[in-house]
């Protein structure tokens, strides 16, 4: 077997296994084969039958390509000019994650001194979270307002017309957390 599949093998197993937190006699027990042989497979210094690769792709619950192929990056550096940007009144908003998870939402919110901006109501059930960084923040929701200095959070229904504003005579910056309902289906 070429020298670089084999170190391929060896590097994508050890980090599935390591993803699952299992020793590599439980994986090795999970695949059917003895734990000698799932090691030598981990350091690179096996030579597999295709029936061994089977179990081990298996037992990882992986396809044999990925075992087979480049290691994978364990991490992705994403700079912020990749990030997803919007303004509405005046105010810079930054979506924290590259990528959408269901049901939840994270944003950065800098708001310039005096700037204000309405927040969209979402479906009913779903919660917000205000927390402010730096600066002052006023919430209006529910009939209410509430003033966030650095530190400060306040949990509300998000369903509802509601709004930021930035009262002060500095910057402010403001993390949004939202929450949504779950949908019936």
């Amino acid at each position: 077997m070429d020298e670089q599949i084999s170190e391929y093998i060896a590097t994508n197993m050890r980090k599935l296994r390591e993803t699952l937190d299992l020793t590599q006699q439980q994986m090795a027990s999970r695949a059917g084969i003895p734990r000698a042989t799932w090691a030598n497979l981990e350091s690179g210094g096996a030579n597999p039958t295709v029936a061994v690769l089977v179990k081990v792709a298996n037992a990882l619950q992986v396809r044999i390509e990925e075992l087979l192929g480049p290691p994978k990056a364990s991490a992705r550096h994403y700079k912020a000019s990749d990030m997803r940007t919007r303004t509405r009144g005046g105010v810079l908003v930054r979506a924290l994650l590259p990528d959408s998870v269901p049901g939840l939402d994270l944003e950065r919110m800098v708001l310039p001194p005096g700037a204000r901006m309405a927040g969209v109501p979402h479906t009913a059930g779903t919660r917000e979270y205000l927390t402010c960084e730096s600066g002052t923040v006023e919430l209006a929701a529910s009939g209410s307002v509430w003033r966030l200095e650095e530190g400060d959070v306040v949990v509300f229904r998000g369903d509802q017309k509601h709004s930021y504003s930035n009262p002060g005579r500095v910057q402010a910056v403001a993390y949004s957390v939202i929450a949504f309902a779950p949908v019936a289906g």
